[in-house]
């Protein structure tokens, strides 16, 4: 890719955060300091979900080891994308390139696994040594018919946050476009920034369906390669709490006029505001009551439960240490549970991310930039937290600091979104909260002789 196309993805027009400064554009990351994950890895676990493509690493197999089922993303049907594919480079391959290698590897799968497309990443050894991803693909697909996608999102680039955007803009040139679907339909969306982490995105399809409404393609979680091609034919995009395929969404409203929204499905307030902006959008009466309707059934269905989970749950506090949307999104969520949230994470979050926290949280809203052990568990008995949320590998500071602790990043196993997923989330905290784990953990130990 070249300079003046990187830059642009570091100066995105739509964001806000952008156009508030005298000088637009995201820090710059450092190469080498890129914790959290780097652009190979944010440009990998973006397409990955794609199910039914083969998806190669052209590089090291420590650069696939890395990523690999690093995110929970679930298929209902195509597992082709769980094969996990690499050209292996070793130290000949850096000496005399490996393209040739990539060629007949690439050759081989599509022989193989008959993919409807095949994905190439490159990595930081093969950018450095100066393979071209891009005329290699173009000779394959000639001679195969294959449509092969490089996704040039070496790790030296940058932060994890670019290489999900190096992914979309491959997406926006070699695919979004390149099919039509077979029947015409009135109401038709995508959703981008949707992973399906542990099959929460099949609690939000049906909803869609019941509602009316065509779902085109979800990008990229339980995606099948036909459905991201026929993207351009929805009549509206709604990212999905992620703010890093924001240039899919742009770039679509300018190529094609499909208008774009942010919302999120964590939390029943959440899920159906962002329902009734979609059922508005296509101005259709029907359409707009069938909407209302479902809703009604749908809270109807959980609120029995729901309710005695609240009075269980009323008053206690979360120190929450996530990043990015999730920040906000999932803040307003343990609100509705009547919960109080401590402090959040903000390590990875946006200006209007932590403007959406003070909003929620108030002005004084403690915004944490330091997640080592010692300061979570600081923060939580210094606040008085009842639960600890963060990611996995988080999980071992709770256990030291014998706590109760949700998983809620993207390696969880347990679905939070839309009405079924929000009362997962009630039953999760609940039975943390009211483990009487923890309460026995604490008590004495005497070692006892033996008799």
């Amino acid at each position: 890719m070249s300079l003046p196309k990187l830059a642009e993805l570091f100066e995105e027009p739509s964001c806000e955060h952008n156009a508030k400064k005298e000088k637009a554009g995201c820090p710059k990351p450092t190469p080498g300091k890129v914790g959290g994950g780097c652009t190979f890895d944010g440009a990998y676990s973006s397409l990955v979900p794609i199910a039914d493509a083969a998806h190669i690493v052209h590089g090291p197999i420590g650069c696939l080891g890395n990523a690999w089922n690093n995110r929970g993303s679930l298929s209902s049907g195509p597992l082709l994308y769980r094969q996990a594919f690499t050209t292996r480079f070793l130290n000949n391959d850096v000496v005399f390139g490996g393209e040739k290698k990539l060629y007949n590897a690439i050759k081989e799968i599509i022989a193989q696994y008959a993919p409807p497309a095949v994905f190439v990443y490159q990595t930081c050894v093969t950018a450095m040594i100066g393979d071209d991803l891009g005329a290699l693909s173009k000779a394959l697909e000639q001679k195969t018919g294959v449509p092969v996608i490089p996704v040039q999102a070496p790790g030296f680039t940058g932060n994890k946050n670019l290489g999900n955007r190096l992914a979309g803009e491959a997406v926006l040139k070699k695919v979004i476009g390149t099919q039509e679907p077979k029947t015409e339909y009135p109401f038709n969306i995508n959703l981008i920034g949707e992973f399906n982490i542990a099959g929460e995105f099949w609690y939000v399809a049906p909803l869609l369906d019941q509602m009316g409404v065509r779902l085109i393609c979800s990008l990229s979680g339980d995606a099948r390669y036909h459905q991201v091609a026929m993207m351009h034919k929805a009549n509206l995009n709604m990212m999905v709490c992620s703010r890093a395929l924001l240039n899919v969404a742009r770039s679509m409203e300018e190529k094609y006029g499909i208008p774009w929204f942010e919302g999120s499905f964590y939390g029943a307030q959440n899920t159906t505001e962002a329902l009734l902006t979609i059922a508005k959008f296509f101005k259709n009466p029907e359409l707009l009551e069938r909407t209302e309707t479902m809703i009604a059934q749908e809270m109807a269905s959980i609120e029995p439960e729901l309710s005695a989970i609240k009075e269980r749950l009323k008053g206690k506090k979360v120190l929450l240490y996530t990043g990015g949307v999730k920040s906000w999104s999932l803040v307003g969520a343990l609100q509705e549970l009547g919960m109080g949230v401590v402090a959040t994470g903000a390590k990875k979050s946006t200006e209007e991310d932590k403007q959406r926290i003070r909003e929620l949280m108030g002005e004084n809203a403690v915004l944490i930039d330091d997640g080592s052990p010692g300061n979570l568990l600081k923060l939580y008995h210094e606040k008085g937290a009842s639960c600890l949320m963060a990611g996995g590998r988080n999980q071992y500071t709770a256990v030291k600091g014998r706590i109760p602790f949700v998983h809620v990043n993207q390696e969880r196993d347990a679905a939070f979104a839309g009405y079924k997923g929000f009362l997962d989330l009630a039953r999760q905290l609940d039975k943390a909260i009211h483990s009487p784990a923890f309460a026995l953990s604490k008590l004495p130990f005497t070692l006892r002789p033996l008799s």
